[in-house]
């Protein structure tokens, strides 16, 4: 059997090993691992996956598994950067600071060989105190139960300053914060953090401090070019196995686009042989100038393979810092809203009349993308604002290497027009589109940290989510899920409306259904269980189609059409009238999410009625 393979976050808090299996196209079984703070309060709702009998008397850090799903991405996936590749190596003037993220608590360590050093000629350095360790309080959305969140834990990891009061991290290491504090190298005073602005896709959160005193003799750090291969890297950061800074020193071993596991996203990433711990995340790494090259994030773990750990480029942190400054907030990186295929069969190029070796086949368009005006299915991208595209999907990079076309798109930013070089049925045209960031009918992350949610007479309804999927993964219909991972949204706003599963029993203590043996009902039940919803109480996470005949497009239409509409299968003053009591009795605050309060507002483009082949789901809640 091919031996697993891990990306594990730097991440080390108290509690169980977590792991969050989202979707492999990978014939090799794979895995990619965030470090996202896990306490012992969240034992009940997360499996172990792992425990280290060499690992030291703390807690096991936890971790989550993420992998790339093919709907989004495709083969070839964003890259950051704007310009081409002979401005790919150029230094950068943007300062930056030092990062990392340790859990307080158990851990799969890396291999001890790479031993952490402070040696004489370092630990002087100036550079060492613009790294500050961060302490981060999370309390978590619970997404099988949307009106209520997790039980709060905290974790610890590494940031570093940037000047004008602001310090870079990874957004892994401030997610679902409530509380997020920083403590310089050799003070005891710990400084109130703010979160301005957090990049999933890039693994990259901006944090401020305003107090002066934080700020006093400090030197924040710069950027320099990106490496090349073999150049000497110095880690910093504040991992597991104690409390004061850390060193470790490696070389870079390579450059590509590289998968981010927390984004489920594809950017550039230095690949080094530096150790990388739990809690050095969102620390820097350093040139033998001294200048930041990058920001630790990831390790790949693997029984074939040991020492490697991954590297934000400062391409990417500019990208993103840039994106900040020009909006006020983080946009995110855009798309090209495509899915590619390679054309390496020569074959394969005769029948779509490609004269040369290069380009690659437009397999999909996604109907939300700019680009599905200009490009169909069937069409050969050979070039890319100038650049050509080989057969392989690569593009030249820097003076003798070639690179995932990917790279070329994520360089742009949200709103710019690229020119493509297309060949349709033989003839080249050269074509305009302007990218914007990827519409996901799934979301990976839930925009403003709680999931939305609706009850009506018993039964709870919540757009699908890849969280949700993680909860509820061993009830998931393999339709639903093949649904989630592979269709595309139709329309910007789009969700897969479900039926919540594993509601608590009154007077019982519950998590996840899972837990419980097969066949074993204490846990919970699918609805909201009252005499007006007898005989729809093992309803579980199905999809729900439409309502009185009318499609529903999103959770905000469903909860526009629940209060315009008439019942039919259930009596709408019963229905109504049984709600108080059902909130009260299973003790939740309301019936619907704060966001689905207001008045709804159709944006959407109207879509066919029909539907389509495969589609499946509860046709009708009917109102009555």
């Amino acid at each position: 059997m091919a031996a697993n393979s891990w990306f594990s976050v730097l991440t080390s808090t108290g509690g169980s090993l977590t792991s969050h299996r989202l979707f492999s196209t990978s014939l090799r079984p794979s895995s990619f691992f965030i470090p996202k703070a896990d306490s012992q309060n969240q034992n009940h709702k997360r499996k172990v996956l792992n425990k280290s009998s060499s690992s030291p008397p703390e807690k096991v850090a936890g971790k989550q598994k993420f992998s790339r799903r093919s709907k989004n991405e495709g083969p070839f996936a964003n890259a950051d950067g704007r310009s081409s590749s002979s401005e790919t190596g150029r230094s950068q003037s943007t300062a930056i600071k030092s990062f990392g993220l340790q859990k307080k608590g158990k851990g799969i360590m890396l291999d001890s060989k790479d031993q952490q050093v402070e040696t004489g000629s370092i630990q002087d350095a100036a550079f060492l105190n613009a790294v500050v360790k961060v302490y981060c309080t999370h309390t978590a959305p619970d997404y099988s139960l949307p009106w209520q969140k997790q039980r709060q834990f905290t974790s610890t990891g590494s940031a570093f300053m940037i000047g004008d009061g602001k310090l870079l991290t990874n957004a892994h290491c401030v997610e679902h914060d409530t509380q997020v504090k920083v403590k310089k190298r050799g003070d005891d005073t710990k400084y109130v953090a703010k979160v301005l602005a957090r990049g999933v896709a890039c693994d990259i959160a901006l944090l401020s401090v305003e107090s002066k005193e934080f700020w006093e003799g400090a030197e924040p750090l710069s950027f320099g070019r990106l490496p090349r291969l073999q150049d000497a890297v110095t880690v910093v950061g504040y991992p597991l196995g104690g409390d004061t800074i850390s060193v470790t020193k490696g070389v870079v071993s390579r450059i590509e686009v590289t998968s981010y596991a927390h984004g489920s996203s594809e950017l550039l990433g230095i690949q080094i042989d530096a150790a990388i711990n739990p809690g050095n995340s969102g620390g820097p790494a350093f040139n033998d100038d001294g200048d930041c090259i990058g920001v630790a994030f990831q390790v790949y773990r693997s029984d074939d393979a040991e020492n490697i750990g991954y590297v934000i480029p400062t391409t990417v942190v500019s990208h993103f810092l840039e994106d900040y400054e020009r909006n006020g907030k983080y946009c995110g990186f855009p798309c090209l809203g495509v899915l590619l295929q390679k054309l390496e069969n020569p074959a394969l190029r005769a029948c779509l009349k490609v004269p040369s070796n290069e380009g690659v086949l437009v397999r999909k368009v996604e109907p939300t993308s700019d680009i599905s005006n200009v490009v169909k299915e069937g069409d050969v991208i050979v070039s890319f604002d100038g650049v050509h595209v080989g057969c392989e999907g690569t593009v030249p990079f820097r003076s003798s290497e070639r690179i995932a076309f990917r790279y070329l798109i994520s360089q742009k930013f949200t709103g710019d027009s690229v020119e493509l070089g297309i060949i349709r049925a033989g003839e080249f045209m050269k074509v305009q589109a302007v990218l914007k960031p990827r519409v996901h009918l799934v979301p990976y992350h839930i925009e403003g940290g709680q999931p939305s949610y609706l009850i009506v007479a018993g039964l709870v309804f919540t757009p699908l989510s890849e969280p949700l999927i993680e909860e509820e993964e061993d009830s998931i219909g393999l339709k639903l899920l093949t649904k989630a991972r592979y269709s595309l949204a139709k329309f910007e706003g789009e969700q897969i409306v479900v039926l919540s599963q594993d509601i608590p029993i009154p007077g019982t203590w519950w998590r996840n259904r899972a837990h419980y043996p097969k066949g074993d009902d204490r846990g919970g039940k699918m609805v909201l269980a009252n005499e007006v919803n007898i005989g729809y109480e093992d309803m579980s996470n199905e999809q729900v189609l439409k309502l009185n005949g009318t499609r529903i497009k999103n959770i905000h239409h469903l909860a526009h059409l629940v209060d315009y509409n008439i019942l039919v299968v259930l009596e709408r003053e019963e229905a109504m009238s049984a709600s108080a009591s059902i909130l009260k009795d299973y003790g939740i605050p309301a019936e619907r999410s704060s966001d689905l309060l207001g008045q709804y507002v159709d944006s959407t483009i109207e879509q066919s009625e029909a539907t389509n082949h495969g589609e499946f789901g509860y046709e009708g809640l009917l109102w009555a």
